[in-house]
């Protein structure tokens, strides 16, 4: 059967996806929403100790299993410090520059669960005060979070029930263009969930029976690099990461192709599915493009490093400015979403 997603309920689904905060450590909202997503659809799931949720769609073939994965946690922070003139210092989770969040709206999830706003900004922000306003360095010691609450110590911000060890999220400021882009905080990775979602739900609804059993690990910890590294039955041959094809000089990935991984820095991807996948690309006609990601790790390369007897590979739609002010473009997402449809259908498995 052949598949022509539709893209725009996934740049939809995206958007929702990405106004949920969750930083790694702090996931069990967006966690239930994409539970609940399978759930009206039938589909069997379970979460495991870290809070991951794993879908299993039963294949034709029980003998040897598929694994899927993409990751909800997002980039973020933790209150550090509570400093005496009544701001935050903060802890970044995740790898990231400071400087791609100051000026940033965000939000302070205390232990209770109360919601507060604020900004990101630098201690010496304003020009007409600090001359080195435009030269000092951006890092912990110098950016803080200015609350939008009447504060102006620290006893008084603990009034407010805020302490150290809270999560702080950042505004997606999430859109999507006419011309069929959507820029957004946390595409990474949360593009490619909606991308499992929607083929999830098309293979649901057209009663489609996969050549073998098929699981989707929804990780919820890759961005501190142990999301997908358990939970992988026996019977798994393959496990296929999809995550964002990383972008900038030097690089073939692009905003409207599938980016296969041919290596990141945990080393090479396994040639026969790296090889697999692009035969599915030429047949199928899905633009695709292969790139080697040299500061880059995913779930299966976490998989691998902690023993595990698979097959791996890494696909994805790209990304540009990943980490920080990302975009992407729906042909790169109906091209990944092409592509994992091609490789669940497809009967050969390697290993």
């Amino acid at each position: 059967m052949s598949y022509e997603p539709n893209s725009k309920e996934t740049m939809e689904l995206i958007q929702k996806l990405v106004s949920i905060p969750s930083p790694s450590g702090n996931t069990e909202k967006v966690i239930e929403f994409v539970e609940d997503f399978f759930k009206n659809l039938g589909v069997d799931t379970c979460r495991n100790r870290k809070g991951g949720l794993i879908a299993t769609l039963k294949g034709k073939n029980n003998t040897k299993h598929r694994m899927l994965t993409a990751h909800v946690d997002t980039l973020g922070a933790m209150v550090k410090e509570i400093k005496s003139n009544g701001r935050l210092r903060l802890d970044l989770i995740g790898g990231f520059a400071w400087n791609s969040i100051e000026g940033e709206y965000c939000e302070i999830e205390t232990a209770s669960g109360k919601i507060y706003t604020g900004t990101i900004l630098m201690h010496q922000q304003s020009v007409h005060v600090y001359k080195e306003a435009k030269t000092a360095e951006r890092n912990q010691q110098n950016i803080e979070v200015r609350i939008d609450e009447k504060v102006t110590n620290a006893d008084e911000v603990r009034a407010l029930g805020i302490e150290v060890g809270d999560f702080v999220s950042f505004d997606p400021r999430v859109q999507i263009t006419e011309s069929g882009y959507i820029k957004s905080r946390h595409l990474d990775d949360k593009a490619s969930v909606a991308i499992l979602m929607k083929t999830i739900e098309y293979i649901v609804k057209n009663q489609i029976k996969l050549p073998y059993t098929t699981h989707f690990l929804i990780s919820n910890n890759e961005e501190i690099g142990y999301g997908g590294n358990s939970n992988i039955t026996p019977e798994t041959v393959e496990y296929l990461a999809v995550d964002m094809g990383a972008m900038g000089d030097g690089q073939s990935t692009d905003e409207y192709t599938v980016s296969i991984c041919v290596k990141d820095a945990s080393g090479p991807y396994n040639m026969k599915l790296r090889k697999h996948l692009v035969e599915l690309a030429k047949q199928h006609q899905i633009d695709y493009q292969l790139d080697i990601y040299p500061y880059y790790g995913s779930d299966a390369s976490a998989a691998i490093r902690s023993g595990f007897d698979i097959v791996h590979g890494l696909i994805g739609p790209g990304i540009d400015s990943s980490h920080a002010f990302e975009r992407t473009h729906i042909s790169s997402i109906q091209n990944t979403e092409k592509l994992v449809y091609a490789y669940l259908l497809s009967e050969n498995i390697t290993g």
